[in-house]
Formats: C-alpha cells, sequence, structure tokens
C-alpha cells in the first residue's frame, strides 16, 4: 500500500509545525492531505495524550476511531454524502478518507447573496434531516464540517464527535449548535436562513416535530447560560 505523507512533528498539544499539507487540526488530532495509492486523500491521525494513562489512552482512541468510521459507514449506507473511506489503520489511529476537491464550506457559501441561499438551505435541512432519521448524531455540525461539492450536492465531513441516538434531545442539541454557528458568523442572515434549514428539516425527517420542540427547550437553556455568564 503506497501512502505518501508530509513528515509531521507535534507539540504537547497536538498541533503540528512545518507542515503545508496540513488541513485542519484540533483538540482528538490533525487532518491532512496525502497521496492513497496515487490518488489525493485526506487522513485523520488521533494522537495520544499526555495527562492519560497510556493503556486507558489507547482504549478510548481506539473507541472513537471505531465509532467515527461506523458513522461514516452509516451514512454511505443511508445515501448521506460523506467521505469515501479508504483505509483504517487502529494501529496508529489514521483514517484514509476521500479528498473532496474544490468542495466549499457552508460558512463560504452563506457569504454569498441571501437570494441564491434558498436551495443552499434546503440542502443542509434535507441532509440534517437524513442524518436524524438514520438516528445518526454528528456533534459538531458547524458551518465548516458541511461541503458544498462543484456536482451542487452537499456533504458533511468530520464525524470525530458523532454517535448513534434515538433521543429528541440528543437531535435537538445538534440542531442548536448548527443554529449557533450560523448565527455567530452570518448574524445579518441567521434568522432567514435557520427558518430556511428547519423547513427543509421537517420536511425530510418524519419525527421533526418532536426535535423540533424539544429545540425549544434548548434555546431556552442556552440563552440562560448566556444570561448567566
Amino acid at each position: 500500500m503506497e501512502v505518501v505523507e508530509v513528515g509531521v512533528k507535534h507539540d504537547r498539544e497536538g498541533f503540528v509545525k512545518g507542515d503545508d499539507s496540513l488541513l485542519g487540526h484540533g483538540a482528538e488530532g490533525v487532518v491532512k492531505r496525502v497521496k492513497f495509492l496515487g490518488r489525493d486523500a485526506v487522513v485523520k491521525e488521533r494522537f495520544s495524550k499526555d495527562y492519560r494513562h497510556p493503556i486507558l489512552d489507547r482504549l478510548l482512541t481506539s473507541r472513537r476511531l471505531a465509532q467515527e468510521v461506523k458513522t461514516m459507514a452509516r451514512c454511505r449506507k443511508l445515501g448521506i454524502a460523506c467521505p469515501a473511506l479508504y483505509y483504517v489503520d487502529m494501529d496508529s489511529a489514521k483514517v484514509y478518507m476521500e479528498y473532496l476537491h474544490s468542495a466549499k464550506t457552508l460558512k463560504d457559501c452563506l457569504s454569498e447573496p441571501l437570494s441564491s441561499l434558498q436551495p443552499i438551505c434546503a440542502k443542509v435541512g434535507a441532509l440534517v434531516g437524513n442524518l436524524h432519521a438514520g438516528d445518526i448524531v454528528h456533534g459538531d455540525l458547524t458551518t465548516s464540517n458541511l461541503m458544498m461539492r462543484t456536482d451542487g450536492s452537499l456533504a458533511i465531513i468530520d464525524f470525530g464527535l458523532s454517535y448513534l441516538s434515538s433521543a429528541e434531545e440528543d437531535k435537538a442539541v445538534d440542531l442548536y449548535v448548527l443554529e449557533r454557528a450560523i448565527s455567530n458568523v452570518h448574524c445579518e442572515v441567521a434568522e432567514k436562513v435557520n427558518a430556511l434549514i428547519l423547513e427543509s428539516y421537517r420536511q425530510a425527517f418524519g419525527s421533526a416535530k418532536q426535535v423540533l420542540r424539544r429545540l425549544q427547550e434548548v434555546r431556552s437553556r442556552g440563552r440562560k447560560r448566556l444570561m448567566v455568564g
């Protein structure tokens, strides 16, 4: 198996230094662009945490990686667009997957004129509705994790915090995270955009009414936390 990567050095927090292939990094790992069997690909590598016991660290890392891969495979089975899985290396906590060429984040798309946002919002609501209909909770629904591809289709990425759940609360929190992500960065169009997304969500998900009722409670709790600080 041919995998070509640029050399990477991690500091204690896991950040990458001197690596032009870096696409992103966070608390759990790093994401890089690589070559896999001659094709453009993405590798996500979870790094160890020094503050955890080594045995516990390996156990938690393996479980989270397995859950991430399981959720992505479930999405593909349900017809929800996400990167194709190429290879999973449990020993080194790496997963190799499809690189989405020329895809734009939803964050970038929402900077376009309001008149062009309705079809985009419809796709977002439908995707999240299908996700929840399959009892998949993404866990990090932000405008950077939804990607508009060149063919006009919408894909979802970064399942590092995902899990399976039928609970209305979990799905409502998923929606709330997305609402807040849109409101924080695109406040001038947030009200209209969020309304359009929820309308499409209702149409895509048969149990949307119960989840949206719970969403009202989640919003209320969120406002109280903001007031208290």
